[in-house]
């Protein structure tokens, strides 16, 4: 029964981990205005799909079980979020920032909540994508935009990562070094 258990938590946060992943890169790269023609917009349908009903739907089985209860509520908020900025019609600059700035709360609840590190590497680098972005909205910047687009890309490719690397079994922690010289892992 353990084994169950576990291959269903790690199938629903590697499922929701490439979602959040293909989304943030979609939708990062399009903010950046790095590929000639694409802009954030062409985003919508992948952030509508993926981002949106996938991930709402993934964080709703990973509810399911009570060890993956924390992945299923970054999932289900996750969606939501990304469901709601697809479907609306993005209203005043105003309006899209104060959208964003609730969105980067989101994600900084998400990553003091605690969880891996990768996870938290990825949701703390969405907060500041969104929080990012909301600044720019209210300033009218589009260099703000841009790099907030940039830390976008960067934390998809994070949570895109943690799913490869759970698939793959690379490595997900850093190698820890002796402090000195004739220090050892047992102090």
């Amino acid at each position: 029964m353990d084994n169950d258990v576990s291959a269903g938590i790690v199938s629903t946060t590697v499922a929701g981990r490439l979602a959040l992943g293909v989304t943030l890169l979609a939708f990062g790269l399009g903010t950046t205005g790095v590929i000639d023609g694409v802009g954030a917009q062409d985003a919508v349908t992948l952030a509508h799909y993926v981002g949106g009903v996938a991930l709402f739907l993934i964080g709703l089985l990973a509810l399911r079980d009570a060890a993956a209860s924390a992945a299923g509520v970054a999932y289900v908020a996750l969606g939501a979020l990304w469901f709601t900025w697809a479907v609306s019609g993005h209203g005043s600059a105003h309006a899209a920032g104060l959208f964003l700035l609730l969105f980067a709360l989101v994600a900084l609840t998400l990553t003091l909540a605690g969880g891996d590190t990768l996870g938290q590497v990825a949701h703390g680098l969405l907060f500041l994508a969104m929080l990012v972005l909301a600044v720019a909205q209210f300033a009218g910047s589009s260099a703000l935009t841009k790099a907030g687009g940039w830390v976008a890309v960067a934390a998809g490719a994070v949570a895109w990562y943690a799913a490869a690397a759970a698939l793959a079994h690379w490595p997900t922690v850093l190698p820890r070094r002796a402090a000195g010289r004739g220090v050892t892992a047992t102090g």
